[in-house]
């Protein structure tokens, strides 16, 4: 077995077929890494009578006396089920790579592990999973893998939506918190766009999102047609009279449980239940208000309404991933960002995808942690969860490495 040097178009016709193939393992994200400081390299896994077994977009950075670490974004595209050739790939990726300087090699193989429903219960899993991951940790790759949180590169749980069904059975799917945002955010007078610009996408991803504007620009430009972005923009007309309408009825409601709380012939009880709502009622009374001014407010400054949120979607192998997104925290309450995840299932199953990918969440189905409205947001469309083998580490020099880390320990 050898590493060979493969073209950007012989490594995409090879990769465009593989089983575990991903958008990261393409000459289009490689040039993209390549912009913004990586070296790249494209490697074919070849057997003796070069035939290929197997190919990875690897990417590295000189970190330490010319000394680089690496990475194969989402894996080295190869079939790992087979004990004695995941060994004799070890030993030719140590072989090959350590005389190029490579110390360290980090790879996270877009290999699913299990398929859970939206309550984290396994549905189906990969019979070869557990024998893939020890495959590699016997061959020298130290596993990384089983966190229910994200690890260092990419999500290793996934949230998708099943497509190409009647769009009406995928809404009587999604659960009733989902249906209630995505109503109050068409009610608010939220409306969603398409447009190429990712000027104003950035300004809000930003605030999470640590990559600068030009990566994205980058993005764009080089995965182009296989983009769209979407924008929530709030009508603010709409918003007006809705938040009007919500006012006006909250104060009605208010007047008729001043008038029940009055009534002397009724039962203490009732008449504290109704002294309770009249509470939460007043206190909705203030919320309706503050919206009704600030709608007013919005209507007089910005009459042909204000952007506030989008998002950015790359279409690969006929699903679509949400690849990054971003919500004004000021409309947050708006469900805006349910909006668009709702626009995103309806459009990409009205042009027959097989499913749309809404990205990162954690494997904690259980307990409250810091995540669990991420979940929340992605797992109420009836999603389907894919909970990948994870990420892998192996050291390519150990002398070289270990004095690396302790110089970074310093």
């Amino acid at each position: 077995m050898k590493l060979v040097k493969l073209s950007a178009e012989q490594f995409d016709k090879y990769a465009s077929t593989h089983k575990y193939r991903n958008y990261y393992q393409t000459s289009m994200y490689a040039n993209v890494m390549v912009k913004f400081g990586y070296h790249a390299q494209f490697l074919g896994i070849a057997s003796d009578e070069n035939k290929l077994l197997g190919a990875t977009l690897i990417i590295y950075k000189d970190v330490f006396m010319g000394n680089k670490v690496a990475y194969a974004p989402h894996g080295i595209l190869f079939d790992y089920e087979d004990l004695n050739n995941t060994q004799e790939l070890v030993k030719t990726i140590k072989r090959t790579l350590s005389k190029q300087g490579i110390m360290f090699l980090r790879m996270d193989p877009y290999i699913p592990l299990t398929i859970r429903d939206n309550e984290g219960n396994t549905m189906n899993f990969n019979n070869k999973g557990n024998d893939i991951i020890k495959n590699l940790t016997k061959s020298g790759f130290k596993y990384k893998g089983e966190t229910l949180y994200f690890e260092t590169e990419k999500p290793r749980w996934e949230a998708l939506v099943l497509l190409q069904k009647d769009i009406r059975e995928i809404f009587d799917k999604i659960d009733k918190r989902t249906r209630n945002k995505l109503r109050r955010a068409t009610n608010s007078g939220i409306e969603v766009i398409k447009s190429k610009d990712i000027d104003n996408l950035y300004k809000f991803v930003s605030k999470k999102e640590k990559k600068p504007l030009s990566y994205f620009k980058t993005i764009c430009n080089n995965f182009g047609d296989n983009i769209d972005i979407y924008y929530a923009k709030l009508n603010t007309e709409k918003f007006l009279i809705n938040s009007r309408r919500n006012y006006e009825k909250e104060v009605e409601f208010n007047e008729t449980l001043s008038q029940k709380i009055q009534d002397m012939s009724l039962d203490p009880k009732d008449r504290e239940t109704y002294l309770n709502k009249k509470m939460e009622s007043d206190k909705l009374i203030t919320t309706y208000k503050n919206h009704l001014l600030k709608a007013t407010d919005l209507l007089k400054n910005n009459p042909d309404g204000i952007i506030i949120g989008g998002t950015m979607v790359i279409k690969y192998d006929n699903a679509a991933y949400l690849f990054t997104e971003g919500i004004d925290e000021e409309y947050g309450s708006l469900s805006a960002s349910t909006l668009l995840k709702w626009q995103l299932i309806e459009d990409f199953n009205n042009q027959g995808f097989k499913y749309v990918n809404l990205g990162g969440i954690v494997g904690d189905f259980e307990n409250q942690n810091e995540y669990s409205g991420l979940n929340e947001s992605k797992l109420g469309f009836n999603s389907i969860v894919t909970e990948y083998v994870g990420e892998f580490d192996i050291v390519l020099n150990n002398i070289m490495y270990s004095l690396y880390q302790k110089t970074n320990n310093k």
